[in-house]
C-alpha cells in the first residue's frame, strides 16, 4: 500500500434530527431511519425551526439568528465571489450572526478552511444540483490534519446539499496507508468520534481502509453505507500497533456493497447490533438538540 494514491469519494447524506413534543422538549435518542427514502420526511418532521425552540437552543445561537442572516453567493458565473475560499475570507473575525454561503452548481477545486473565530457559518448548495468541493490534498503535502479538502474549526457550523471529495486521499500511517479516516481519540474520557450514516464509499483502485488508529482509542462507525470494492477486505487498520486492538472502536452496521463483506474484516472490527449502534445514529452523538436547525431558505 505504501506510495499508493487513490481517488476516494465519500458521499454522505448529512442528516441529523430532533424530536419535538408539544412542550418543545427534544429527544436525543431517536435514531435516523434505516430506509434512506424516509430521510427527508423524517428530518422535516423532527428538526423544528427556531420559532418553536427558542427556550431549548443554545443562547448564542438564538442571538445569532435574530434578524435576517447574511447571505453570500458563490457562483462560477458571478455572484458575490467565484470561489468558496474567498467567500469564507470575507466573514469577519468574531462573527456573531448567522452567515449562509450559498454555493452554485459546479466543481470547486480549492482547499477551504473555516477558522475557529468564524462561527455560525452554513455552507449550502442546491439539492437538485449539488456543488462539489474537492482538492488533491495529501498528508505528504499538508500533514494528516490539514490534508482535508474542507477543514472546519469553528462552532455552530452546518452544511447541506454538498459533495465533498479529496481526489488524492493519502493519509500516512507508520508505513503508508490509504485510508478514509484517521481519528486521534486517545483517552476514554474524550467523548467524541466519527459517525457516517447513509453514505456511499466509491473510488478507483482498491485496498483503501475505512479508518486507521492514529491514536490508541479511535471511535468510528459506518452505518447504512454502500461500499464499493475500493474498500480493503480487512476494513480497518490498527496502524501497525497490535496493542491497540483491544481498545479501538471501529464499528459497522447494516452496510451493503462488495466492500462491506464482513468475512475478511480485521478481528477488532465491531459487528454492531441495534442497541450498540443507536448512540451513533442519534442526535445525542452531536448534542444536536441544542444547536441543530433546518436548512435555510435562500
Amino acid at each position: 500500500m505504501a506510495g499508493k494514491l487513490a481517488c476516494i469519494a465519500v458521499h454522505a447524506a448529512l442528516t441529523t434530527f430532533l424530536l419535538i413534543a408539544t412542550s418543545v422538549i427534544s429527544n436525543n435518542t431517536t435514531p435516523i431511519p434505516a430506509d434512506k427514502s424516509q430521510l427527508n420526511t423524517w428530518f422535516q418532521n423532527n428538526v423544528k425551526p427556531l420559532s418553536q425552540r427558542k427556550t431549548t437552543l443554545d443562547l448564542a445561537l438564538v442571538a445569532a439568528k435574530e434578524g435576517p442572516p447574511k447571505v453570500i453567493r458563490v457562483s462560477k458565473n458571478g455572484g458575490d465571489f467565484k470561489t468558496v475560499s474567498d467567500a469564507i475570507k470575507s466573514i469577519p473575525t468574531g462573527n456573531s450572526k448567522r452567515v449562509i454561503v450559498h454555493i452554485g452548481p459546479g466543481v470547486y477545486i480549492e482547499k477551504i478552511r473555516i477558522e475557529r473565530n468564524q462561527p455560525f457559518v452554513t455552507l449550502f448548495g442546491s439539492p437538485n444540483s449539488m456543488p462539489t468541493l474537492t482538492y488533491d490534498g495529501t498528508a505528504l503535502k499538508y500533514g494528516t490534519v490539514d490534508s482535508a479538502s474542507l477543514v472546519v474549526e469553528s462552532n455552530y457550523f452546518t452544511a447541506a446539499n454538498l459533495i465533498i471529495e479529496n481526489t488524492e486521499l493519502y493519509v500516512l500511517g507508520d508505513a503508508g496507508l490509504t485510508v478514509i479516516t484517521a481519528q486521534a481519540r486517545e483517552f476514554d474520557s474524550e467523548d467524541y468520534g466519527y459517525s457516517f450514516a447513509h453514505c456511499r464509499v466509491t473510488g478507483t483502485g482498491n485496498g483503501t481502509y475505512l479508518g486507521r488508529a492514529w491514536r490508541s482509542r479511535p471511535k468510528v462507525v459506518f452505518a447504512y453505507t454502500t461500499m464499493s470494492s475500493v474498500v480493503n477486505p480487512a476494513g480497518w487498520s490498527d496502524n501497525f500497533h497490535p496493542e491497540f486492538d483491544s481498545i479501538v472502536f471501529f464499528g459497522e452496521y447494516m452496510c451493503s456493497g462488495p466492500g462491506s463483506n464482513l468475512a475478511g474484516r480485521a478481528k477488532f472490527t465491531k459487528h454492531m447490533n441495534d442497541a450498540q449502534v443507536q448512540p451513533f445514529v442519534s442526535l445525542g452523538f452531536i448534542q444536536g438538540s441544542s444547536w441543530l436547525l433546518p436548512p435555510p431558505n435562500v
